[in-house]
């Protein structure tokens, strides 16, 4: 079940709703609980029982690292919790790749080696397997609250707004809010407002511009001219698709009196690489940044240790992603141009320049991040160098369409207009206790998020299927 489908938006949501605000307070977070379960079921029920068990074994480990007698003992519960944790996502989103690797290093395939199986990937597992790592490490830390209820833990790790592709959450920062959240008719229409600013996103602009990126990368040897449309494309579709989903995780937890981290900030006005990474998938970047690139020693060790730091988390960050060496020559090439910046200052420049320098490094990124392999990249790289011709075949013009291009236009002005958009909605979607409307009526970027809502309601009862790409991760 998808956010973007007629089952959940016509079914399961207004549903849950109606049962969520119908339950008491003291069971709120069992329906929570209870409503979470059913959607991931609704995908598969088997890996159901593989969230309840990951959840039960951190809130055990938890238990045993705030009761240890001594912090030693404490450090040794942390470690077999994080490793069991990884243990868990290692297996279920690695084995192929590492069989698959190991297999190709000696000429030979996985069947050749007696491996005959290959794991499915639980739907969101990089996601909850990473706020159970911070669970633990908070825990040890002495961050995380003292009184944690098994039923708000297990309601948090699978809080369905959240649960298949982010923000990735921490339970010290919700811990209150499920002890006390407040609901009101205020809270629930900017949460709906900004619920449908996301579909919209992902229906309207991701979703119309995938055919574009698909043909450029389904293509073996794509021109000058598709290979960089697709790109841009490709570019514009995972923005607003993720982007849009985070919108949509946010607006759902505020339906639900939750406040969830904000995930995106306008991430293609960045001047650098590492300021791109202060505001594309803004959790991710801070989980990697308090768990990860702080205990190797961060910026602390001299400026030699600070790059490889740089380099290792973004390394890893980029196999987070995904289980391909696709992804870890991602992971190299923003890590290495952040070490590059920091080395040169070039994380501080705030010129034009830097701004076009960026969104190329930024582009030619997401080439290797959308090809299925080393050589549809490669394939990609050289149509761009218009190593296979600079026009496009007859066939690639006839497979394009004029509403597909259009649609492009379209999301590259909305990224290009996104700051000035924000500040527009902002006083409706974020408001500030007290805050003046200003010379803009509230009522002008509801009736904007309105409109859209319908014309993205009445494009999902004619387009087929489409899940948001950051399942895959």
């Amino acid at each position: 079940m998808v956010f973007s489908s007629e089952t959940f938006l016509f079914l399961f949501l207004p549903l849950f709703l109606a049962l969520y605000y119908l339950t008491p307070w003291r069971f709120k977070s069992a329906t929570l609980l209870a409503g979470s379960y059913a959607f991931y079921a609704w995908w598969r029920v088997d890996f159901l029982l593989l969230l309840i068990g990951t959840t039960i074994f951190t809130y055990l480990v938890g238990r045993q690292i705030r009761h240890a007698p001594a912090r030693r003992i404490a450090k040794r519960w942390m470690a077999v919790g994080v490793a069991g944790c990884l243990g868990v996502l290692g297996l279920f989103k690695y084995f192929n790749f590492f069989v698959d690797s190991f297999a190709g290093l000696f000429g030979t395939t996985p069947e050749a080696m007696g491996v005959h199986w290959q794991i499915i990937l639980p739907i969101g597992i990089s996601f909850y397997v990473f706020q159970s790592v911070s669970y633990l490490i908070d825990v040890y830390r002495g961050d995380a609250p003292e009184d944690v209820r098994l039923l708000d833990f297990a309601a948090f790790i699978a809080l369905f707004p959240q649960l298949i592709a982010g923000p990735i959450l921490r339970y010290k920062d919700l811990a209150g809010q499920f002890r006390h959240r407040t609901h009101s008719m205020e809270k629930f229409t900017n949460g709906m407002l900004r619920f449908f600013v996301g579909l919209a996103k992902k229906v309207l602009l991701a979703d119309a511009v995938a055919p574009i990126a698909d043909l450029a990368f389904g293509t073996a040897d794509p021109s000058l001219t598709l290979a960089w449309v697709g790109a841009v494309a490709y570019m514009m579709q995972l923005y607003f698709d993720f982007s849009g989903y985070s919108d949509m995780a946010i607006g759902l937890g505020q339906m639900l009196g939750f406040r969830f981290i904000e995930n995106f900030d306008t991430p293609y006005v960045s001047r650098s690489i590492t300021e791109f990474w202060k505001r594309w998938h803004i959790s991710l970047s801070v989980w990697l940044r308090d768990y990860l690139y702080i205990p190797l020693g961060g910026n602390r060790r001299g400026a030699r240790r600070t790059y490889v730091n740089l380099l290792t988390v973004m390394v890893l960050g980029g196999l987070w992603h995904g289980a391909a060496w696709t992804f870890v020559i991602w992971g190299f090439w923003h890590g290495g141009w952040m070490a590059l910046e920091r080395a040169t200052g070039l994380d501080k420049a705030r010129s034009g320049a830097a701004l076009v320098r960026t969104l190329f490094l930024v582009l030619i990124g997401w080439v290797v991040f959308r090809a299925a392999d080393m050589g549809q990249a490669v394939a990609v790289y050289g149509g761009m160098l218009g190593l296979n011709g600079v026009g496009m075949a007859p066939e690639a013009a006839l497979a394009l369409s004029g509403e597909s291009l259009a649609f492009l236009v379209i999301a590259i002005g909305v990224a290009v207009a996104e700051p000035w958009m924000n500040r527009l909605t902002e006083t409706r979607l974020m408001p500030q206790p007290g805050a003046p409307l200003g010379v803009i009526p509230a009522v002008v970027p509801t009736v904007l998020v309105g409109t859209a809502a319908t014309l993205t309601l009445l494009k999902l009862a004619e387009q087929s299927f489409s899940p948001f790409l950051y399942f895959q991760f």
